[in-house]
């Protein structure tokens, strides 16, 4: 929502500010203005209030509270010169009762699977109750032949230097960095290439290993446990798994109890097209 002067002036507005300001302790019903005979009250400002976006409640309480009124009497004063007993109307207020009401049920679910201590709970047990992740830190030559790569090899062990020999010999994109594949979790790599560098020790050699994209030869640099993220980073993902997961149950549990009959017509699904029928 956007508090924003809706009319051309104010002196559009026909309202009467009440006396309701001078009392010590005003109500939900206190009467804050009346626009076309239509009373704007206390209530009515806090339930706005209540359900407007995250970002509004930074919003000093003196600015969103003018800015709550106003837009209140602005849609009252606008509201009031509509149709409210056209068919149309009617049913448009029907279905926004209904899915308000729904929206009321569905957001304290939402808030109750989103607790602080919920959340604290899902990420112990996603991040701090599961095996630490292995990265590692590697380079390799890729060649098209066994027997290159088995050269390759000899000429290590004769003491070339790793990343030369890949400037040098590699196929493979890495080769004009000297093989370096930068760290890495195995799971990131084709099968054949992360099974051989988790049996690997820092500073050795791999015999030669054949994968879909040739033969490799792999120097394993050094390995480290990945660190679990923060709460604070992860927490927006949480609360959505927590959320998504308590609404989908409670919407599959209010399917199922309620006593729902579809009655059998035949309807032809173009007539949601047919706006004369609300006439």
């Amino acid at each position: 929502m956007k508090f924003r002067t809706l009319l051309a002036t104010s002196a559009c507005l026909v309202f009467t500010s009440t006396a309701s300001f001078a009392q010590d302790t005003p109500s939900a019903d206190t009467v804050l203005a009346t626009v076309n005979g239509v009373d704007i009250t206390v209530g009515h400002v806090i339930a706005l209030t209540n359900r407007l976006p995250e970002q509004y409640k930074t919003v000093p309480d003196k600015d969103l509270y003018q800015g709550v009124l106003d837009q209140l009497i602005h849609q009252t004063a606008i509201s009031t010169t509509a149709n409210a007993d056209s068919k149309a109307m009617k049913l448009a207020i029907e279905n926004e009762i209904r899915a308000l009401l729904a929206g009321d049920v569905l957001g304290k679910i939402g808030d109750a699977a989103t607790t602080e201590d919920k959340v604290k709970a899902a990420y112990e047990e996603k991040y701090l109750n599961q095996p630490r992740e292995t990265e590692y830190k590697a380079s390799h030559i890729l060649v098209k032949t066994e027997d290159e790569a088995k050269e390759l090899i000899k000429a290590l062990e004769g003491g070339a230097d790793f990343a030369e020999l890949a400037k040098e010999k590699s196929t493979g994109p890495s080769g004009a960095r000297g093989g370096d594949l930068g760290w890495f979790t195995t799971e990131k790599m084709v099968p054949e290439f992360g099974n051989a560098v988790k049996t690997m020790k820092a500073g050795g050699v791999s015999d030669p290993i054949q994968t879909q994209f040739g033969w490799h030869v792999i120097k394993l640099h050094e390995s480290r446990d990945v660190e679990p993220p923060s709460l604070e980073e992860v927490r927006t993902t949480i609360e959505s798994d927590l959320k998504d997961a308590a609404l989908k149950a409670a919407i599959d549990a209010f399917q199922k109890d309620a006593k729902i009959t579809r009655n059998e017509v035949e309807i032809d699904p173009s007539i949601i097209r047919k706006t004369d029928l609300l006439k």
